[in-house]
């Protein structure tokens, strides 16, 4: 068997909400597998499911070689959780809670103390292992929950929103981790409202909007269609009305998009002239701030098959996570 999981019509619903509906996929042994899509799309429901937290309505469900529909805590052994909230215990130090994680797995008071200084050594935090973990910072608490995730060495690791509301040098760090759990074989699920980072670390991505699973690929082939373009943005201090329709009319063989009231992206098969399209706007009155050329992305990709702004994703996920 090559697959690490395995679902087949997935289902659950909340009183008279769907939040999964009919979802279908699989995960090979060793992938890094990402689940992308807005808050309240069903990634967590879909994580509580695989983890034996939740039960499905319908559906089928295999984690490893274990059907876990029938007894949803039957792999548990194989699985580590990273949830988007810590489940550790805030008047405990760090040393403590990743020992008292370890005895729930069954594992020796000499293993378990030897793999918890392994990990805080891993993950920068030995000089705050004696520290209650309820004065860690945000970044400190998301590495040690990682850890605490991963301190039975699991085959299989699903990450809810790892990096979501901590510092940027915090979130490099946890990114390398998690390339080096890869690296190693561990079979990984993250979820993330971050597309670049899906894009930097996934082998296949799913998009989850409202429930439903909308595109299954691997980046190389999701990003594959947009290779060939050449996009700019342009951003303005102010943009008079019907600027769209004129831009448009001036030059028909590019695409405009304006977004947030005050960006436009320009989009061709062909190089975009930057000169023209500047004179152009602040001869109709546009305050032009910036213009600069842009790699297509997957972030690309993600607007055009779910319609939702990348960027309004992530402000409402760091609006309730408190910054990143």
């Amino acid at each position: 068997m090559n697959e690490s999981i395995y679902v087949e019509h997935l289902t659950k619903r909340f009183e008279n909400v769907e939040a999964i509906a009919d979802i279908s996929f699989s995960i090979r042994k060793g992938e890094l597998f990402g689940f992308l899509g807005p808050n309240g799309a069903g990634k967590t429901t879909t994580i509580n499911m695989l983890t034996g937290l939740a039960c499905p309505d319908s559906g089928m469900i295999r984690v490893g070689e274990f059907d876990c529909t029938v007894n949803p805590k039957a792999a548990q052994h194989l699985v580590g959780v990273v949830p988007d909230e810590s489940n550790l215990y805030p008047e405990l130090t760090g040393f403590d809670n990743l020992c008292f994680c370890a005895a729930l797995y069954g594992m020796a008071k000499t293993e378990r103390q030897s793999r918890a200084r392994e990990l805080l050594d891993t993950f920068d935090l030995a000089n705050a292992a004696d520290r209650k973990f309820a004065g860690y910072s945000k970044g400190m608490k998301r590495k040690l929950t990682i850890a605490a995730g991963i301190i039975h060495k699991p085959s299989i690791l699903f990450l809810d929103e790892p990096t979501t509301g901590i510092d940027v040098a915090s979130a490099r760090q946890l990114r390398k981790l998690i390339a080096d759990l890869h690296q190693e074989g561990t079979t990984i699920f993250l979820t993330t409202h971050y597309i670049e980072e899906a894009e930097r670390l996934c082998d296949r991505i799913a998009f989850i909007v409202s429930g439903r699973i909308v595109r299954i690929d691997t980046v190389e082939q999701l990003v594959q269609p947009i290779r060939e373009k050449h996009v700019m943005r342009i951003a303005c201090a102010k943009l008079p009305n019907g600027i769209h329709n004129k831009l448009t009319e001036a030059f028909p063989e590019l695409t405009f998009t304006i977004s947030n009231g005050d960006f436009i992206r320009v989009e061709s098969g062909e190089p975009v002239q930057v000169g023209p399209l500047v004179r152009f706007l602040e001869d109709n009155g546009a305050e032009v701030a910036e213009a600069r050329r842009m790699r297509p992305s997957l972030e690309d990709i993600f607007v055009g098959i779910t319609g939702i702004e990348a960027e309004a994703m992530r402000k409402e996920k760091e609006k309730k996570g408190g910054g990143r």
